[in-house]
């Protein structure tokens, strides 16, 4: 069976399952998802890059904080004990608006994925498909270079027509992939978190 590689944007990831699990986030198996979705393209999966930030912190932590920095940093060490898996961290930032309102953006992640996406086929000449589950358009110029080297991209991927929304997206990416796969609340299904 051919190889790949898979790309995968944790905060995309993180908001389908959200929307998936009517509010609430699905519990599955992320290492047992990404084989899956190779599998299911007919690919085993040779490796893993997982693009992800911890989340917020304060100067001085507050207690919420801190509890989900300490979840955080469990999840992320479990799936380090995963050899075929790399774990890409970015930052994360908390912009406060009118009324107080807060909202936390993901920093550096695309960055870091486009520099993995671009170094790829020097590092890795024998592999010939790649799979990316993200959500951005601003990843269709690495894609177009991508497939210039022969590299043939699948993008996993989901939306809607209804605008304004996570899911309502420009037909750009989906048109410069080679590719793309809607991925379904069954892909979550089907590979349930073992709790051990």
């Amino acid at each position: 069976m051919e190889k790949t590689f898979i790309f995968v944007d944790a905060g995309f990831l993180s908001k389908l399952s959200k929307y998936f699990g009517g509010g609430f986030y699905l519990r599955y198996d992320l290492i047992k998802f990404c084989e899956n979705f190779c599998l299911n393209q007919n690919l085993k999966c040779e490796k893993i890059f997982y693009y992800t930030a911890p989340p917020f912190q304060s100067t001085q932590s507050t207690k919420d904080e801190q509890n989900r920095k300490n979840s955080y940093d469990s999840f992320i060490k479990k799936l380090s004990l995963n050899n075929n898996l790399v774990i890409r961290e970015g930052r994360c930032q908390k912009l406060v608006g009118k009324d107080n309102f807060v909202k936390y953006n993901q920093k550096a992640v695309d960055i870091l994925m486009t520099i993995d996406l671009m170094s790829f086929p020097i590092k890795n000449k024998n592999i010939k498909k790649i799979i990316l589950i993200a959500c951005d358009s601003d990843f269709a110029p690495v894609i177009d270079e991508l497939k210039n080297m022969g590299i043939k991209i699948i993008l996993g991927k989901y939306f809607t027509k209804k605008r304004n929304t996570n899911f309502s997206r420009s037909s750009h990416l989906m048109n410069a992939v080679s590719e793309y796969v809607r991925i379904l609340k069954e892909d979550f299904e089907n590979c349930p978190l073992e709790i051990k």
